[in-house]
């Protein structure tokens, strides 16, 4: 162990994450910590970093997995870097805009909508935009 190692209590609070994320972040293998002879966690000053990144990835809705498969570019025992970020960004940037579009089509379709519509409508432009599923008939054809 390092001097620099923190506690699990320490990157709590200065991450300002709750002890019970870091250890759900861990078992997703976001960030990881070693043990002590005493098996207590320990971990590289570099996480604070990683998790400032989930943080940000989860406030603009991006998913868990989507942040773990980005974390396999970068290299391991590092903070990410600025360029790091860049890339990251830059990957995410896509997902974010088709996300964007889904929710400006659901603003503007809402008031079309009567439930579950998909089970009474042939054409729902939510649940199946552009009718791709149309052809095969009427009906849910996603669910079930």
């Amino acid at each position: 162990m390092l001097a620099q190692d923190m506690s699990v209590g320490d990157v709590a609070r200065r991450s300002g994450v709750a002890v019970s994320a870091l250890h759900f972040y861990e078992r997703k293998g976001l960030i990881s910590s070693l043990r002590t002879s005493g098996n207590q966690r320990r971990y590289a000053r570099d996480v604070l970093r990683r998790l400032a990144v989930i943080r940000v990835a989860q406030r603009v809705g991006m998913p868990l997995e989507a942040v773990a498969r980005a974390f396999e570019s970068l290299p391991q025992g590092r903070a990410p870097t600025k360029a790091d970020w860049a890339k990251l960004s830059a990957r995410w940037q896509v997902e974010l805009e088709e996300r964007i579009h889904m929710l400006q089509l659901l603003r503007d379709e809402l008031t079309g909508c009567i439930g579950c519509g998909c089970l009474s409508l042939k054409r729902c432009r939510l649940a199946n935009p552009d009718d791709v599923l149309g052809e095969r008939g009427d009906g849910p054809m996603r669910w079930g």
